[in-house]
């Protein structure tokens, strides 16, 4: 492999809230081409500020103020509007400006251990899934809106199109029948972890649908769902670094995002990764956890930014059987894991008749 790599950008990515918890979710770009979701607490990143600072005192200023290149860390106001999930938003974008700002400053400083330890990924941002009750919200996006003030609407929530994968029918959230067809795409307006969803049609009906029936449709699929040779392949994370041996295999760092395009019963996947196809052993690979969940419109998605399938390399198909619906929560049990501008937006897109 090339020579030590380092992180080139990073950017706020969700607020993920573990009970009492919070941690801050980042997708960080390296110099190697690779994309790795990565999750710090408050207290981390103010360990690596004084790692930073006594590793280099010059740059920190601490012998000449005039030298200082290394960033404060502010934090937000104790009292933050949206309380205790509004001031870890608030958190969120203050240490995304941090870390832009670090990635800024000398070429010592970005490809110090220090630096680049921290961001690499950890076992906990490797695991398939994220422990059972967290909650993991969205920042708003940045883009100024052109919607009258005061008006509240649920697809500020980032939306992403799915593909269902074999027939449904529901009640909307007016009580009227939805019906999906397999293979018609559908707009993701707000997880919930319950696992039901709230989705749009082309008809702008909203319905709370079981995720475990939708799946992101990747590049090169034809209408029957089967993968073209222009596929990206569904996307699975390196549990640890690989080193190729052979020529038809492949290199990758620890975290790395990579694509599967072929299943093998031997022990070796055929996957693709930096531009390059090639084999790497199975049992390094694992389902995407946190980047799965957050992969989608305005998050880098390693080498094609989008479109990429998520789920195992066996995604059921039309034959297979049906996928298992989860319990329908009560509306209230969804808003109290929301913040309030969440559900006044909740209350003015579903009406009276929105259970799911």
């Amino acid at each position: 492999m090339a020579g030590p790599r380092h992180p080139v950008s990073v950017r706020a990515a969700a607020l993920v809230q573990i009970k009492q918890l919070q941690t801050f979710a980042f997708s960080v770009h390296w110099s190697d081409g690779s994309d790795t979701f990565v999750r710090r607490s408050w207290d981390e990143f103010r360990q690596l500020q004084k790692t930073l600072k006594e590793t280099f005192p010059v740059e920190a200023g601490l012998l000449r103020r005039s030298d200082r290149v290394l960033p404060k860390l502010p934090d937000a106001p104790l009292l933050a509007r949206g309380g205790r999930v509004g001031r870890g938003l608030a958190r969120l974008r203050l240490l995304e400006t941090y870390s832009r700002t670090l990635l800024e400053t000398a070429e010592r400083v970005v490809q110090s251990s220090a630096l680049t330890g921290f961001f690499a990924p950890r076992p906990l941002d490797l695991e398939p899934k994220l422990p059972p009750g967290s909650l993991v919200i969205l920042p708003a996006p940045e883009e100024p809106s052109s919607r009258p003030a005061g008006s509240l609407a649920i697809h500020s929530l980032e939306t992403q199109s799915l593909r269902c994968l074999q027939p449904f029918s529901t009640q909307d959230t007016r009580g009227r029948s939805f019906h999906v067809r397999a293979q018609e795409s559908l707009d993701v307006l707000l997880r919930h972890p319950s696992g039901w969803w709230l989705v749009e049609n082309e008809d702008q009906q909203t319905a709370w649908f079981p995720a475990p029936y939708l799946e992101e449709v990747a590049l090169g699929q034809g209408p029957e769902g089967k993968p073209s040779m222009g596929s990206s392949g569904p996307p699975f994370c390196a549990s640890r670094a690989y080193e190729s041996s052979c020529a038809d295999e492949l290199s990758v760092p620890a975290g790395a995002r990579v694509h599967v395009l072929e299943t093998s019963d031997r022990g070796w996947w055929l996957c693709r990764y930096g531009g390059h196809a090639g084999l790497l052993p199975a049992v390094l690979l694992q389902p995407e956890g946190l980047g799965a969940l957050l992969h989608g419109p305005g998050f880098p998605g390693g080498e094609d930014g989008a479109g990429e399938a998520c789920g195992s390399p066996d995604a059921p198909q039309a034959r297979a059987p049906a996928p298992t619906v989860p319990a329908r929560p009560p509306l209230s049990a969804i808003q109290s894991r929301c913040c309030t501008i969440t559900r006044r937006a909740l209350g003015q897109h579903l009406g009276p008749q929105g259970t799911p």
